[in-house]
């Protein structure tokens, strides 16, 4: 006596649900991976969206000011400047001409501070990066463990084929299916995770231009007080 497999039954099979919890569970395992790197990759994008825009907003009101200022004294009444990548320019400029009121010449003294500006640069950068490096992992990584789902899941497929010793479509497409449903997910975790991260770097080098210029605008105002001779007698007292 032959089943009746009617059209509407083995479309409620066929859900992805439902070939999930049919699936082998080394496939399961696949599809659960698979679900928690695509959640981790819209988490990433919200997260850094916020923080890069924000950073984004700060840096540009700090390179504004800074173009404007005459000296160094003129930054501290500055509230903006008294956050994040402007504050440590502006403290390492400070520290610099305090450790260097005894010095003979300018030259040293502005390269020194150069010196100092680029490690605060780089460690910013560092920071921002954090988690994008994530969407990169999730963009190379992914499609390959989808598909080593589904050659598992192919395996398992034609096992059963083996055992049931037919090769009735009915009997088989579920099982192909579900191996086919690993490929897919893990199509879905990646390809996001690849423009994503596209995107961000992109965001990232605007950053990094902008932490540039705001390194470039300290280090003129710095050199301003020098030639002017306020930094170093300032420091000493």
């Amino acid at each position: 006596m032959h089943a009746d497999i009617s059209p509407h039954a083995t479309a409620h099979v066929l859900t992805p649900w439902a070939m999930y919890q049919s699936a082998d569970w080394v496939v399961q395992a696949v599809m659960i991976c698979l679900a928690l790197a695509s959640l981790a990759t819209w988490t990433v994008l919200i997260a850094k969206t916020l923080e890069l825009g924000r950073m984004g907003r700060s840096l540009l009101a700090a390179r504004e000011l800074l173009d404007t200022s005459a000296s160094l004294g003129s930054t501290d009444v500055q509230p903006l400047l008294q956050q994040g990548v402007a504050r440590s320019m502006l403290d390492a400029a400070r520290t610099e001409l305090m450790l260097s009121v005894d010095a003979t010449g300018h030259d040293g003294v502005k390269e020194r501070l150069a010196s100092r500006l680029e490690r605060i640069e780089l460690a910013n950068g560092r920071q921002l990066r954090t988690g994008v490096g994530l969407l990169a992992s999730i963009g190379a990584v992914a499609p390959f463990v989808g598909l080593f789902g589904t050659v598992w899941g192919i395996m398992n497929s034609f096992v059963g084929i083996a055992a049931s010793n037919t090769t009735n479509l009915a009997v088989v497409a579920p099982g192909i299916a579900e191996a086919l449903l690993a490929t897919a997910m893990g199509l879905v975790a990646a390809i996001p995770a690849v423009v994503i991260y596209n995107h961000f770097t992109r965001r990232l080098l605007v950053l990094r231009a902008l932490a540039g210029d705001i390194s470039a605008s300290v280090q003129q105002i710095t050199s301003r007080d020098l030639d002017c001779g306020r930094a170093l007698s300032r420091a000493a007292g």
